[in-house]
């Protein structure tokens, strides 16, 4: 197998890892909360501070980025003991070559350290990431119905967690 690396970006990197953001959203659009349009509107700047707020995880190969995870804590009182696995995304040429457990696995790692719980949102249709999902131990608590709509079209959420830890 290929040397695939997995490191956490630092806001120095706001360029890379806007790349890989504008590439997850062009190609696969219902996976992701936010559009193109969107975040090809935010300044440099914007990525850089999410960079800073959150932990994103690439994998590369050599110097290429193959895909990406984040991770951000809640920062209400009430909430902090739980955390957000969010961005998940791989370039399909780079499937299935267990890319995105190794960031799945970098994410939880990171997560252990600083939370409790550690919650994800995947649409129903995507048989693969719930899979990939279920195998590294979240588990599905609910459906979020039209969570997410384009135009005329929605898509359902399947809501997850994994247990940290407390």
């Amino acid at each position: 197998m290929d040397e695939i690396e997995i490191r956490r970006l630092g806001p120095e990197q706001a360029e890379l890892y806007r790349a890989v953001r504008m590439e997850a959203l062009e190609r696969c659009p219902e996976a992701f909360a936010s559009t193109l349009e969107i975040e090809a509107a935010r300044p440099p700047e914007a990525f850089a501070e999410r960079l800073r707020a959150s932990a994103v995880f690439v994998a590369f190969e050599g110097a290429e980025p193959l895909g990406m995870a984040g991770f951000y804590r809640h920062d209400t009182p009430k909430m902090a003991h739980k955390g957000v696995l969010w961005g998940m995304y791989v370039r399909p040429e780079a499937r299935g070559r267990r890319i995105a457990r190794r960031l799945v696995e970098a994410v939880i790692a990171h997560a252990a350290a600083e939370v409790e719980v550690l919650q994800l949102a995947v649409t129903t249709s995507n048989a693969a990431a719930r899979a990939l999902y279920a195998g590294l131990g979240f588990v599905e608590y609910g459906i979020e119905p039209r969570s997410l709509k384009s135009g005329d079209v929605y898509w359902d959420d399947v809501l997850m967690f994994r247990r940290l830890g407390g």
